[in-house]
């Protein structure tokens, strides 16, 4: 029997913590599609819908069961739509798991053919999340160890600091 699993996310930027996360959920699973959501209207994101999609290829495209894809709308639909039965999430901190177990809750009552699980990060990785890497960069700090080269290099784009 083959699994396969999403990891949806907005990934403004994609980080080494997303990264790593990937790398160790491609073990568990089959197949990993890292679906990129569109925007939401509740997210101002710094990339664009395309440019996150690219960077995230670009960051992923070593790791032979990982697909990258962009999606707009539900992600259960999309798990649904294309024959995904896990869905993938990462838990940081106490202060994700409210939030994540209701999204988690809402997803079974949607449906109960996709099942959600739970990954905590790498100990080193821990406190890195998107919104706090672009604070950095916008502000000039050194983004090096939180992100790839091409990402580093695209942040510095776009905060006019290349």
């Amino acid at each position: 029997m083959t699994v396969s699993a999403m990891y949806p996310g907005t990934f403004d930027p994609i980080t080494l913590g997303h990264e790593d996360f990937v790398r160790r959920a491609a073990k568990l699973y089959d197949k990993v599609v890292v679906a990129v959501a569109a925007d939401t209207g509740t997210k101002k994101t710094m990339f664009s819908f395309d440019e996150r999609v690219e960077l995230a290829q670009q960051t992923l495209a070593d790791i032979d069961n990982v697909q990258v894809t962009g999606y707009a709308g539900l992600t259960i639909d999309f798990a649904l739509e294309n024959g995904l039965a896990v869905i993938v999430r990462g838990l940081r901190a106490v202060s994700d798991f409210e939030y994540e177990f209701q999204l988690a809750s809402m997803n079974r009552h949607l449906t109960e053919e996709v099942e959600t699980a739970f990954l905590t990060p790498t100990d080193k990785y821990t406190f890195i999340s998107s919104t706090l890497v672009r604070e950095v960069a916008s502000l000039g700090g050194d983004v090096t160890e939180f992100v790839s080269p091409r990402v580093r290099e695209a942040l510095l784009q776009k905060v006019g600091r290349n």
